[in-house]
C-alpha cells in the first residue's frame, strides 16, 4: 500500500502527506502515531508532536518556520498559523568537505555527440544568435531573424495556423467548428544549412536608459551566449549611440573567452544609413557566415565537458523529495566524473546558507556566497519586500508555506559535493564542480542567467507545470509527481512522480535522467521546450527580481 505520510529528517517535527488525509486518520511513523486533526492536502505539512507559540518548526533538518499559536500534534501548517523563520548564519573556518561519492562506473566510458570549440568547451548544439545591443534594434533583428528562418528552412509551420484555415473555411460556409476536429498534419521544412541547429533570438527591453553598470551587466550576458559553446556565431545590431557599446560587448568577450575565434558580425545603424542598408550588409554577412560554420559536424565528447544548470519553477510541495534530489543526485555523479553544475535562484537558497557556505571549498568563497545573499536581501529589502515575500501564490497553495520550506527543498537540486565556485551574476563557470550562482528566483531570468554562465544543459524541475525553455540550450523539464505529468504531457520530459509511489527510488530515477541527459545533448532527443519553440529569454534588471 502507497505510504500516506514522510518524515524527511529524523529531527523535523512537521511530516509531508504524500496523499490526501481525511481529518481523523491515526498516522504513525517510527511508532510514534499523530490524529489529523484536519483534512491534510496532498504535498502539505501536518505537526507530528505539540509545538507551542513562537516555536521552531523544523523540516528538512533546519529552521524554516515560527508557530504563530499553540499547534498540537496533527494540525495542518498554513499561512496563518506558521511565519517564516531562518537560521543566522556566519563563515566557519571548519569545511564541511566529506561527502558521499556515488559510484559512477558505469558511466565512465560514455560519451555524448557535441560540438568541439577551441577554448576546449564542447557544446550540446550549434546555433546562431542575433542579438540587438538595445531595445531599439529589436525590429530590425526580428526582421532579419525572420527572413533567415523562413528562406532556410528553420520556421516549422505552426499547427494553429491549419487551425485557423479550417475555421476560416467553414466560417465562410456558415459551418460551426469544434477544436477537436482540427488537424495537425503539417510538413516541416528541409534545413538548408544541416548542421546549424537553429537561428535564435536574443531581444531584449535593455541597453539605452538605465545606469551604465546595467549596460555593462547586459554586455557581459550577451557575452555569455556569444562564446558559450553551443553557439556558432553571432549578428549584433547596434542602433550607435546608446550606453551597450560594440566596444563594451568585445570586452566582455575577450574577458571571457580570450582570442575568441569564432564569427561575430556587427553593424551599426547610425553608421550604415537607412535600413535597408543596414539589413542588405547583415544578411549577406550572416548567410556568409553560416556557410562556414555549417562545416562543423558532432563528435564524441566524455561526460566531464557537460555543464548542468539545475532550475526549478512552479514548485510544490512534493519537489523537495521527488525532482530535486533525483537531479542532485544527477549532479553529484556529473561532478564525479568530472563535470560542472550551477545552482542558483538565491533568493531560494535562504535558510540553507549555513549547509552551503560550509561545503564551500574555502573561507573566500564561503565569505563570498554568505556577502551576496546578505546583499541580495538588503536590496530586496530596501524595495520593501524580503526573501519571504519569494513564495508564488501556486507554490503557497501547493504545500510551500515558507520561503524556508521552499529553499529547504529547492536547494536539493544541488548535490552533496563541496562548492568549487561562487559567482555573481552575470558570471561565469571556469572550474569543474559545484558552482553557486546569484540569480533570482525568477524561472525565465535564472535559466537565462545560468545559461549565460555556460550551462550547456537545464534540468528543470516542476510541480505545477511551465514551459519554460531557451533559445540556445535544451531545458529537459521533470515533473515532481505524475498528476502533472499526465495533464500536461507537452512539456514534461521525465515524470518524477513514481518516487512518490514508491515504484522507483532516486537512484533508478538519476540513472533515468542522466541517459536523457546525454541523449538530449548529443542531438538525439529534442526537449518539449524545443519541440514547442519556447525560447525564453530575459536578463535580470539588478534588484527588482526575487
Amino acid at each position: 500500500m502507497k505510504q500516506s505520510i514522510l518524515s524527511i529528517q529524523p529531527t523535523d517535527n512537521v511530516w509531508v502527506a504524500l496523499q490526501d488525509i481525511p481529518a481523523g486518520t491515526i498516522l504513525t511513523i517510527n511508532n510514534q502515531s499523530v490524529t489529523a486533526l484536519q483534512a491534510i492536502a496532498a504535498k502539505h505539512k501536518i505537526t507530528a508532536r505539540d509545538i507551542a507559540k513562537d516555536g521552531h518548526i523544523i523540516m528538512y533538518g533546519v529552521l524554516v518556520g515560527i508557530a504563530n499559536e499553540d499547534l498540537p500534534a496533527g494540525t495542518l501548517i498554513t499561512t496563518k498559523n506558521i511565519r517564516h523563520a531562518s537560521d543566522p548564519f556566519a563563515v566557519k573556518t571548519d569545511r564541511k568537505l566529506d561527502w558521499t561519492v556515488p559510484q559512477t562506473e558505469k558511466w565512465k566510458d560514455k560519451t555524448f555527440m557535441g560540438y568541439h570549440r577551441t577554448d576546449g568547451r564542447v557544446g550540446t548544439g550549434n546555433y546562431w544568435v542575433i542579438v540587438p545591443l538595445v531595445f531599439c534594434e529589436n525590429r530590425n533583428v526580428e526582421l532579419l531573424h525572420d527572413v533567415l528562418t523562413k528562406q532556410l528552412g528553420y520556421q516549422r509551420p505552426h499547427p494553429y495556423e491549419k487551425m485557423l484555415e479550417e475555421l476560416l473555411a467553414d466560417f465562410k460556409v456558415g459551418k460551426s467548428t469544434s477544436y477537436q476536429t482540427l488537424t495537425e498534419t503539417l510538413i516541416t521544412p528541409t534545413r538548408t544549412f544541416e548542421n546549424i541547429d537553429g537561428i535564435k533570438l536574443l531581444t531584449h527591453t535593455l541597453g539605452c536608459g538605465g545606469t551604465k553598470y546595467d549596460a555593462r551587466t547586459l554586455c557581459g550576458l550577451l557575452a555569455g551566449y556569444i562564446t558559450h559553446p553551443n553557439v556558432a556565431g553571432a549578428t549584433v545590431l547596434s542602433l550607435g549611440c546608446q550606453n551597450a557599446q560594440i566596444s563594451m560587448l568585445k570586452e566582455e568577450i575577450e574577458n571571457r573567452v580570450p582570442g575568441f575565434d569564432r564569427t561575430v558580425i556587427y553593424a551599426e545603424q547610425q553608421q550604415v544609413g537607412t535600413e535597408k542598408e543596414l539589413m542588405a550588409q547583415a544578411l549577406q554577412q550572416t548567410f556568409e557566415a553560416l556557410a562556414k560554420a555549417n562545416k562543423q559536424v558532432r563528435q564524441p565528447a566524455p561526460l566531464s565537458k557537460l555543464c548542468i544548470g539545475m532550475e526549478c519553477g512552479g514548485s510544490d510541495g512534493f519537489s523537495g523529495i521527488s525532482a530535486n534530489p533525483a537531479v542532485g543526485l544527477v549532479a553529484d555523479k556529473l561532478i564525479a566524473l568530472g563535470g560542472s553544475v550551477i545552482l542558483s535562484e538565491f533568493p531560494e537558497l535562504c535558510g540553507v546558507e549555513q549547509e552551503l557556505s560550509d561545503r564551500c571549498i574555502n573561507t573566500e568563497l564561503a565569505s563570498r556566497y554568505l556577502q551576496l545573499m546578505r546583499d541580495y536581501a538588503s536590496r530586496a529589502e530596501a524595495l520593501g519586500s524580503g526573501f519571504d515575500s519569494n513564495p508564488s501564490a501556486g507554490n503557497i497553495r501547493d504545500g510551500l508555506i515558507t520561503d524556508a520550506i521552499k529553499s529547504a527543498g529547492a536547494a536539493k537540486k544541488g548535490g552533496a559535493s563541496p562548492v568549487t565556485d561562487v559567482l555573481d551574476y552575470p558570471g561565469w563557470v571556469q572550474n569543474p564542480g559545484l558552482a553557486l550562482l546569484c540569480t533570482p528566483g525568477s524561472d525565465i531570468e535564472s535559466t537565462t542567467a545560468e545559461v549565460g554562465a555556460g550551462a550547456t544543459v537545464v534540468l528543470f524541475t516542476t510541480g505545477l507545470g511551465t514551459p519554460t525553455g531557451n533559445p540556445i540550450t535544451p531545458v529537459i523539464k521533470l515533473s515532481t509527481n505524475s498528476k502533472l505529468a499526465a495533464k500536461m504531457p507537452d512539456i514534461i520530459d521525465i515524470d518524477t512522480g513514481s518516487i512518490i509511489e514508491g515504484t522507483s527510488t532516486l537512484e533508478q530515477m538519476s540513472d533515468q535522467i542522466l541517459e536523457m541527459v546525454i541523449a538530449t545533448a548529443s542531438g538525439q532527443y529534442r526537449t518539449k521546450a524545443q519541440e514547442l519553440g519556447q525560447d525564453d529569454f530575459i536578463p535580470w534588471k539588478r534588484g527588482i527580481s526575487l
